[in-house]
C-alpha cells in the first residue's frame, strides 16, 4: 500500500506537467471535448448494436462542434436554441422533400441566400446558419440509408444538442474560461510581434521591408485578436447583472491595447537608428529588451491559460537595470528617438510587472458596439454591392448547379460535391483557391493513406482511429487546414466501414466527387465577382488615409483634453489598425490571383510597407500623448496643417483632380521644409515624428498617383468607378 501511495505521488508532477501544457494550447480543449462527446456516442450505440445511430449522432456532434461561437453561457443557452429550431428545419426539409428534386433544389439555393444573409447579423448567428447549412447536406449524403424519415432530423440534432449540452456545462464549471482564451490569444500573437521587431535592433534599410512586411501580418492577428477579446467581452457585459466581476478582465484588454500600441509604435527609421555612433551602445540593449517583452507576454498569456500564477521575467528586469546603467555611465548619450524608445519599452516592461496589482483601482471602460438593431444589420446586407449578398448568391448559385449535376447524371454520393462547395468556396478567388488546393490535396492523401490503414485494423481499431481522426481534426482545422482534411477523410473511412462495410468502395467517389465540387466552386467565384484584390486598392487606399486623419485628430484631442474613459480615441485606433490590416490581406491575396491581375502586386507591397509605417509614427505619437498635454503654438499650427493636408488628400482619392495632388504635394513638402528648420529641444519628439508622418504620407500619395496614371485601361477604370 505504502508502495502504491508513493508511486502515486511520483505521478503527480508528471500528470501536473501534462495538464499544464495540454490547457497552454486553446485548440487542445476544443478537441478533447468534441473527442469526448463523439467518442461516447460512437462507443455506447455500436455497443448496443446501432451503428447508424452512432455515425449520424457523431456528425450532428461534429456539426455543433464546428457551429460553436464564443458566447457567455446564457448566449450558448439561446445558441442551442436556435440551433434545434434550424437544425430540425433543415434536416426535416431535406427528408420530406427528397421526393420532389426540383422543389429540393429551388429550396436549398433560396435557403442558402437566407440563412447567410441571416449569418452575417452577428457571430453567434453565423454560427447557428453554417450549422444549417451542414446538417442540410449531411441530411442529403444519409438519406439513401436511413431506415426512416423522421431518424436524421432527430439523431442529427440530438448529437449537436449532446454536444452543446456538455459545452455548456463545461463553461458553467469555468464561466470565464472563453475571456481568458482569447485574451491568453491576444498576449501570445502580441509576443510574437515583439520577437519578430526586436530583429530591427540593429537593421538596415533593405532589412527593414522584410521585417516590417513580416509586422504587418503579425499585426493582423494581434488586431483580430483584440476584436475577439473586445466582441468576448461585450457578450458577457450583457449577460452579466454586475459587471464589476469583469473588471479584471477588462484591465487586462486595456492593458493588451496600450501595449499594442507601445508596440506598434516607431520613433525614427530603424536603420538611421542602428547607424548613428551615440547608439551602439544601447542597440543590443533594446534588442534583448524586445525579446524579455515577448518573454512576459508569452508567459502571461499562459498563465491566462493554466490558471497559475504569472511570473515576470527577472532577466527583462535585469535587462532594463543594465540599459539604464549603459545610458547613465556613457560619456555620449544616446539619440533622442533612442531615449523616447527606451522609455516606452521601460512602460511596457512595468505594465507586465503590475499587470495582476492595479486593476481593482481601474474603472469599468466602456467597450464598442455595434447600435444598429439585428432588423437593420439584416436590411443592411440587402443590396447586391454588399460582400454578404454577393457571397449568398454565389454560394447559392454553386449549390443549384452542383445539386442539378449529380442528380441529372446520379453520380454516386453526388452530396458530397455539395459538402465541397460549402467548405471550398470562400468571398473572394484568392481564399477560395487557397481552400480548393487545401481540400484536393487532403482528400487524395487521406483517401491513400486510409485506404492502406483501414485493412490492417480491425472493427475496434476502426472505433479508435475514428475517435483518433475526431481529435486531430479539430486540432489542426484552424492551424493547417489540409492536414485536418486527412482525418476527416479517416473519419468517413471508418463511419461508412462501420455502416456498412463499405469504407473503401465509397472513397473514389469522395475523391471524385471532392474534385468536382472544388471544380464547380472555382469556375463561379472565378466568372461571378471574383473580388480581385487590385480592384480594392484605389478605395481602401482612400480609406487608409481617412482613418489614419482620425486617428492623427484622436491624439491631438486626447493631448489637449485627456479622459479616463478615452473610447472615441480606442475605436480611432482601432479602425485604423483594421484599414491597416485591409490593405496588408489585399496584398498578401493578390499573390494568389491570376498573373494578370497582379499588376499592382509590388504598389500593393510598397503600400503595405509605407502604412504600417505611418501608422508605427502615429502610435509613437499616441504612445506620448500623456507627456504632450502642453504643446506650443508652433506644434499646433503644424499638427494643423497636417490635418489639413491628409484630409485634401483623401478627397483627392476621392474626386482623383490631379492638379489638386500637386497642391497637396507641395503642401506636404513644405510643412517637411518647416519641420526640418525647428530646433528646439523640448518639441523635438514631436517635430521628428510629424517629419515622419508627412514624408510617408507624402511617398504613400505617390503611389496612389500610379492608378491615376496607369497604362493598363482596367486600372483606370477601377479608379473612376471609386470615384
Amino acid at each position: 500500500m505504502k508502495k502504491l501511495q508513493n508511486l502515486r505521488f511520483k505521478q503527480l508532477p508528471w500528470l501536473a506537467t501534462y495538464k499544464t501544457k495540454f490547457l497552454r494550447n486553446p485548440n487542445r480543449l476544443l478537441s478533447a471535448k468534441a473527442t469526448l462527446v463523439i467518442g461516447v456516442l460512437l462507443i455506447v450505440t455500436l455497443g448496443l448494436g446501432y451503428p447508424f445511430y452512432a455515425v449520424t449522432l457523431g456528425l450532428g456532434a461534429l456539426a455543433g462542434a464546428l457551429s460553436e461561437t464564443d458566447d457567455h453561457p446564457k448566449g450558448r443557452l439561446k445558441s442551442m436554441a436556435l440551433k434545434i429550431i434550424c437544425f430540425l428545419i433543415a434536416s426535416v426539409s431535406v427528408e420530406l422533400l427528397q421526393p420532389y428534386p426540383i422543389i429540393l433544389g429551388v429550396g436549398l439555393g433560396l435557403s442558402t441566400i437566407l440563412l447567410i444573409l441571416i449569418g452575417g447579423i452577428s457571430e453567434r448567428f453565423r454560427g447557428v446558419s453554417f450549422g444549417g447549412l451542414l446538417i442540410g447536406i449531411y441530411t442529403m449524403i444519409g438519406t439513401q440509408i436511413s431506415p426512416d424519415w423522421y431518424m436524421q432530423p432527430i439523431l442529427l440534432t440530438s448529437g449537436a444538442v449532446i454536444y452543446g449540452l456538455v459545452s455548456y456545462l463545461q463553461l458553467r464549471l469555468k464561466p470565464y474560461s472563453l475571456l481568458e482564451e482569447q485574451l491568453a490569444r491576444g498576449f501570445l500573437a502580441l509576443s510574437l510581434y515583439f520577437e519578430e521587431k526586436s530583429k530591427l535592433f540593429p537593421s538596415t534599410a533593405s532589412e527593414q521591408k522584410d521585417i516590417r512586411a513580416s509586422l504587418s501580418l503579425l499585426n493582423v492577428k494581434t488586431v483580430v485578436a483584440l476584436d475577439r477579446c473586445k466582441e468576448v467581452l461585450n457578450s458577457y457585459g450583457e449577460s452579466l447583472p454586475d459587471q464589476n466581476v469583469l473588471k479584471p478582465y477588462m484591465y487586462y484588454f486595456m492593458v493588451l491595447q496600450s501595449l499594442h500600441e507601445r508596440a506598434t509604435s516607431s520613433h525614427e527609421r530603424y536603420d538611421l537608428l542602428s547607424t548613428d555612433p551615440s547608439n551602439k551602445d544601447v542597440i543590443g540593449g533594446i534588442r534583448q529588451l524586445l525579446r524579455g517583452l515577448s518573454t512576459a507576454s508569452h508567459r502571461f498569456g499562459h498563465s491566462l491559460l493554466t490558471g497559475k500564477t504569472y511570473k515576470h521575467p527577472t532577466a527583462l528586469d535585469w535587462v532594463t537595470t543594465a540599459v539604464a546603467n549603459t545610458i547613465k555611465n556613457n560619456e555620449v548619450q544616446p539619440s533622442l528617438p533612442i531615449s523616447l524608445l527606451i522609455r516606452n519599452l521601460k512602460a511596457s516592461h512595468l505594465a507586465f510587472k503590475n499587470i495582476e496589482d492595479n486593476y481593482e483601482l481601474v474603472m469599468l471602460p466602456r467597450l464598442e458596439k455595434d447600435p444598429r438593431s439585428y432588423f437593420e444589420r439584416f436590411k443592411s446586407q440587402l443590396h447586391i454591392s454588399h460582400p454578404k449578398m454577393r457571397y449568398a448568391l454565389q454560394l447559392s448559385l454553386a449549390f443549384v448547379i452542383a445539386y442539378c449535376t449529380y442528380r441529372f447524371f446520379e453520380i454516386e454520393k453526388g452530396e458530397w460535391v455539395i459538402l465541397t462547395v460549402l467548405l471550398v468556396l470562400q468571398p473572394s478567388y484568392s481564399e477560395t483557391r487557397k481552400f480548393l488546393l487545401q481540400r484536393i490535396f487532403g482528400t487524395l492523401i487521406g483517401v491513400v493513406s486510409g485506404i492502406l490503414v483501414i485493412q490492417l485494423v480491425t472493427f475496434s481499431g476502426q472505433i479508435a482511429l475514428m475517435i483518433l481522426s475526431t481529435y486531430l481534426f479539430f486540432f489542426w482545422l484552424k492551424r493547417q487546414y489540409s492536414i485536418s482534411v486527412i482525418f476527416i477523410t479517416f473519419f468517413v473511412l471508418c463511419a461508412f466501414n462501420i455502416i456498412a462495410g463499405k469504407g473503401v468502395d465509397v472513397m473514389a467517389p469522395r475523391l471524385i466527387d471532392t474534385v468536382y465540387g472544388a471544380l464547380i466552386a472555382f469556375i463561379v467565384i472565378r466568372f461571378l465577382w471574383p473580388n480581385w484584390q487590385y480592384k480594392k486598392l484605389p478605395e481602401l487606399l482612400s480609406l487608409v488615409i481617412l482613418n489614419n486623419s482620425a486617428y492623427l485628430k484622436a491624439i491631438l484631442k486626447a493631448c489637449k483634453s485627456p479622459h479616463p474613459d478615452d473610447l472615441e480615441y480606442r475605436i480611432a485606433r482601432r479602425k485604423a489598425h483594421r484599414a491597416d490590416n485591409a490593405l496588408v490581406m489585399v496584398w498578401q491575396n493578390m499573390q494568389l490571383d491570376p498573373k494578370k491581375h497582379q499588376k499592382l502586386k509590388a504598389t500593393a507591397f510598397r503600400l503595405t510597407y509605407l502604412n504600417h509605417a505611418l501608422l508605427s509614427y502615429l502610435s509613437a505619437l499616441g504612445v506620448h500623448k500623456d507627456h504632450n498635454t502642453k504643446q506650443s503654438i508652433n506644434v499646433v499650427i503644424i499638427e494643423n496643417y497636417i490635418l489639413k493636408t491628409l484630409d485634401q488628400a483623401n478627397k483627392w482619392l476621392t474626386v482623383k483632380d490631379i492638379k489638386e495632388m500637386k497642391s497637396i504635394e507641395e503642401d506636404l513638402a513644405e510643412i517637411r521644409r518647416m519641420l526640418h528648420t525647428k530646433k528646439e529641444i523640448s518639441e523635438r519628439l514631436d517635430y521628428s515624428l510629424l517629419f515622419n508622418i508627412t514624408e510617408v504620407t507624402q511617398r504613400i500619395l505617390k503611389e496612389a498617383k500610379r492608378f491615376h496614371f496607369a497604362d493598363d485601361d482596367d486600372l483606370k477604370t477601377v479608379f473612376k468607378d471609386q470615384a
